[in-house]
């Protein structure tokens, strides 16, 4: 029979622990001891310690905890299926080969800081085991790692598992004699923002600006540094369930990509369709940036350094040239230059920019702290407001453009208006040519996002020249939003008809029939009030036939002889969106059971 003791309480304000003795002998009821010293858990050849600074423990066993999206990981961690906690072992290590070492250092001492900094930033877990069959420190630790290896390091769902049951699980896995020590440290105060800051992005898929300056007087009050702040915020937006089915699919090409040495053009399309999708799904951008620098493919030699990488390095150099007897700093020529750089390295996936940036800055903050001017901090900064403006205007536009009922308001239009002026500034039409004309390229850009685009790139340069009013662009922009929700209101009502009801709408008298239908359903719901628009019911129909045309006609055949130069000319002269076409299809594929892959092949651009 199994027995456990707990033991529960507090280190100081910020360090919560809970020690867990279990097995089915009852010797170990004498598991910890109180001392001057601190907080003793110890059994024979065993002994861990907590007290005012940290934890120092020696024996055997060691340490895990799960792993935050985002953190550095090793490689073959990263790489391998299901693997989704850290496990040190004391005296572990990995040789120049790669492979695990244990050599005889049995005793560690990490201060909380350290623990909560390296490891997991709320929970994490140290342990030991007594009645192990071998005695040398090596054997012991070869044991463990033989009985619980495999399951510490792919356990799911470690910080919400009662002790009690995470304790039974691990028992499960050693022998019988075994008695298993298990103490959890929780860091109480970062606990607390990452729960708030969950509640706050999980109720709105967002932290609104009213909340935020909230958010960063928690953090304050808390005592929490950037960076802690910022692994919980990553960690909790990658763990969203809309978030992380797309996330760990660009991780997994992301692999594959890794351990092949290159991106292909296959794995290239799906991995911009994915960054496509995830500005649909308000999925943050950072989440992908994180995946791309610890899974990034090796870098070019120096030599092989693209141009406007150096370009790069040559202007930033210019930002520590600048002083009393040398005014070379950042003019509005090399700001235009850098701006345009950072749009294609996002084009190309090449984050050595945002390399350079960091280390830049990292370079001013140390010039500056051994007595460089001032002016140095103003170049640096003059080059991050800008970044700051091209990112949110970005993200507005992005959100624009791809998703459904984005609803721009009066602030923020006002908002892009001051972004337009201040980009237009540096060089004259500089706003449209960096983020208009990027987004109008786009295949996945829709009707309406293309009409919205289009409407507000007009408007603000009739605002700039006082011929039209940004209450007037607001109306302009809720009246064509209002239309777009109704225009799939009435589509998704048709098809309803169409498919359970057996409706026609061949002949004009049927489609007579269905507009009579669709008008009197609306007006119950209260979705319209008065006659639903004829001519926006036509587009329906309209549009309705030439999904069935390509359903039923064209994309049987485009199937059978793999005819991308069909489904291509549908998709450029149909006025269907790319991203309902692909759903139709993936809708077509799943009915008639057929392989997603061949999907993928046909929709992969060989050009």
């Amino acid at each position: 029979m199994n027995t456990e003791l707990r033991l529960h309480g507090k280190i100081n304000e910020s360090i919560e622990y809970y020690a867990t003795a279990a097995g089915s002998r009852a010797a170990h009821h004498h598991f910890y001891q109180v001392s001057e010293q601190g907080l003793r858990f110890f059994a024979p050849g065993n002994e861990l310690l907590l007290d005012s600074q940290g934890l120092q423990q020696s024996g055997n066993g060691g340490s895990f905890c799960e792993y935050m999206f985002g953190v550095d990981q090793p490689l073959a961690d990263l790489t391998k299926k299901g693997v989704i906690n850290r496990l040190i072992l004391l005296g572990a290590g990995y040789d120049e080969a790669g492979r695990l070492v244990i050599g005889k250092q049995n005793r560690s001492r990490q201060t909380y800081e350290q623990i909560f900094f390296e490891g997991h930033t709320i929970y994490n877990y140290f342990f030991f085991v007594d009645g192990l069959s071998t005695k040398t420190h090596r054997q012991q630790q070869e044991q463990i790692l033989k009985y619980l290896g495999k399951t510490l390091k792919r356990m799911g769902h470690l910080n919400q598992q009662d002790d009690s049951q995470l304790t039974a699980d691990l028992l499960a896995q050693l022998p019988e004699q075994c008695t298993l020590y298990l103490i959890r440290l929780i860091n109480t105060r970062q606990r607390r923002y990452q729960q708030e800051f969950q509640r706050l992005y999980y109720q709105n898929r967002s932290i609104p600006d009213d909340n935020f300056d909230n958010l960063q007087e928690l953090a304050n009050d808390l005592g929490l540094d950037r960076y802690q702040q910022e692994r919980i915020k990553i960690d909790v937006l990658y763990r969203h369930r809309d978030n992380y089915r797309i996330i760990d699919e660009y991780k997994k090409v992301l692999i594959n990509c890794h351990w092949q040495g290159h991106v292909g053009r296959q794995q290239q399309a799906r991995l911009t369709r994915l960054k496509t999708l995830s500005v649909r799904n308000k999925i943050p951008a950072a989440l992908f940036l994180t995946l791309d620098e610890q899974l990034k493919t090796k870098p070019e030699k120096i030599a092989n350094e693209p141009e406007y990488i150096r370009t790069t390095r040559e202007i930033l150099q210019g930002i520590f040239m600048a002083g009393e007897e040398l005014e070379t700093g950042i003019n509005k020529q090399d700001m235009v230059q850098l701006l345009f750089v950072k749009l294609q390295t996002h084009r190309n996936r090449d984050h050595t920019f945002e390399q350079l940036l960091l280390e830049t800055g990292k370079i001013c903050d140390e010039q500056i702290r051994d007595g460089a001017p001032l002016s140095l901090l103003e170049n640096f900064s003059y080059i991050i407001t800008f970044f700051d403006r091209y990112d949110s205007t970005a993200t507005h536009l992005s959100q624009l453009a791809f998703m459904e009922s984005c609803r721009l308001t009066e602030d923020l239009l006002r908002s892009l208006l001051g972004n337009q002026q201040a980009f237009n500034e540096l060089e004259d039409g500089l706003f449209s040519r960096l983020f208009f004309d990027e987004i109008l390229e786009n295949g996945y850009l829709g009707r309406f996002g293309r009409r919205k685009l289009l409407l507000l790139q007009q408007r603000l340069r009739e605002i700039t020249a006082g011929s039209f009013s940004l209450q007037d662009l607001t109306n302009e922009m809720k009246r064509l939003d209002a239309e777009e929700r109704l225009y799939n209101t009435v589509l998704k009502s048709a098809k309803e008809r169409i498919r359970n009801r057996y409706s026609r709408y061949n002949t004009q008298s049927e489609q007579q029939e269905l507009f009579s239908e669709l008008n009197d359903e609306l007006l119950v719901r209260g979705i319209i009030s008065d006659l639903l628009d004829p001519a926006l019911f036509r587009k329906v129909v309209h549009d309705i036939k030439k999904e069935a045309i390509y359903l039923h006609n064209l994309l049987p055949d485009i199937i059978s002889n793999q005819d991308r130069a069909l489904r291509d000319d549908f998709l450029c002269n149909s006025g269907l969106d790319r991203f309902y076409v692909e759903e139709l299809e993936r809708e077509y594929f799943t009915l008639n059971k057929m392989d997603l892959d061949h999907l993928q092949q046909l929709r992969t651009d060989n050009n």
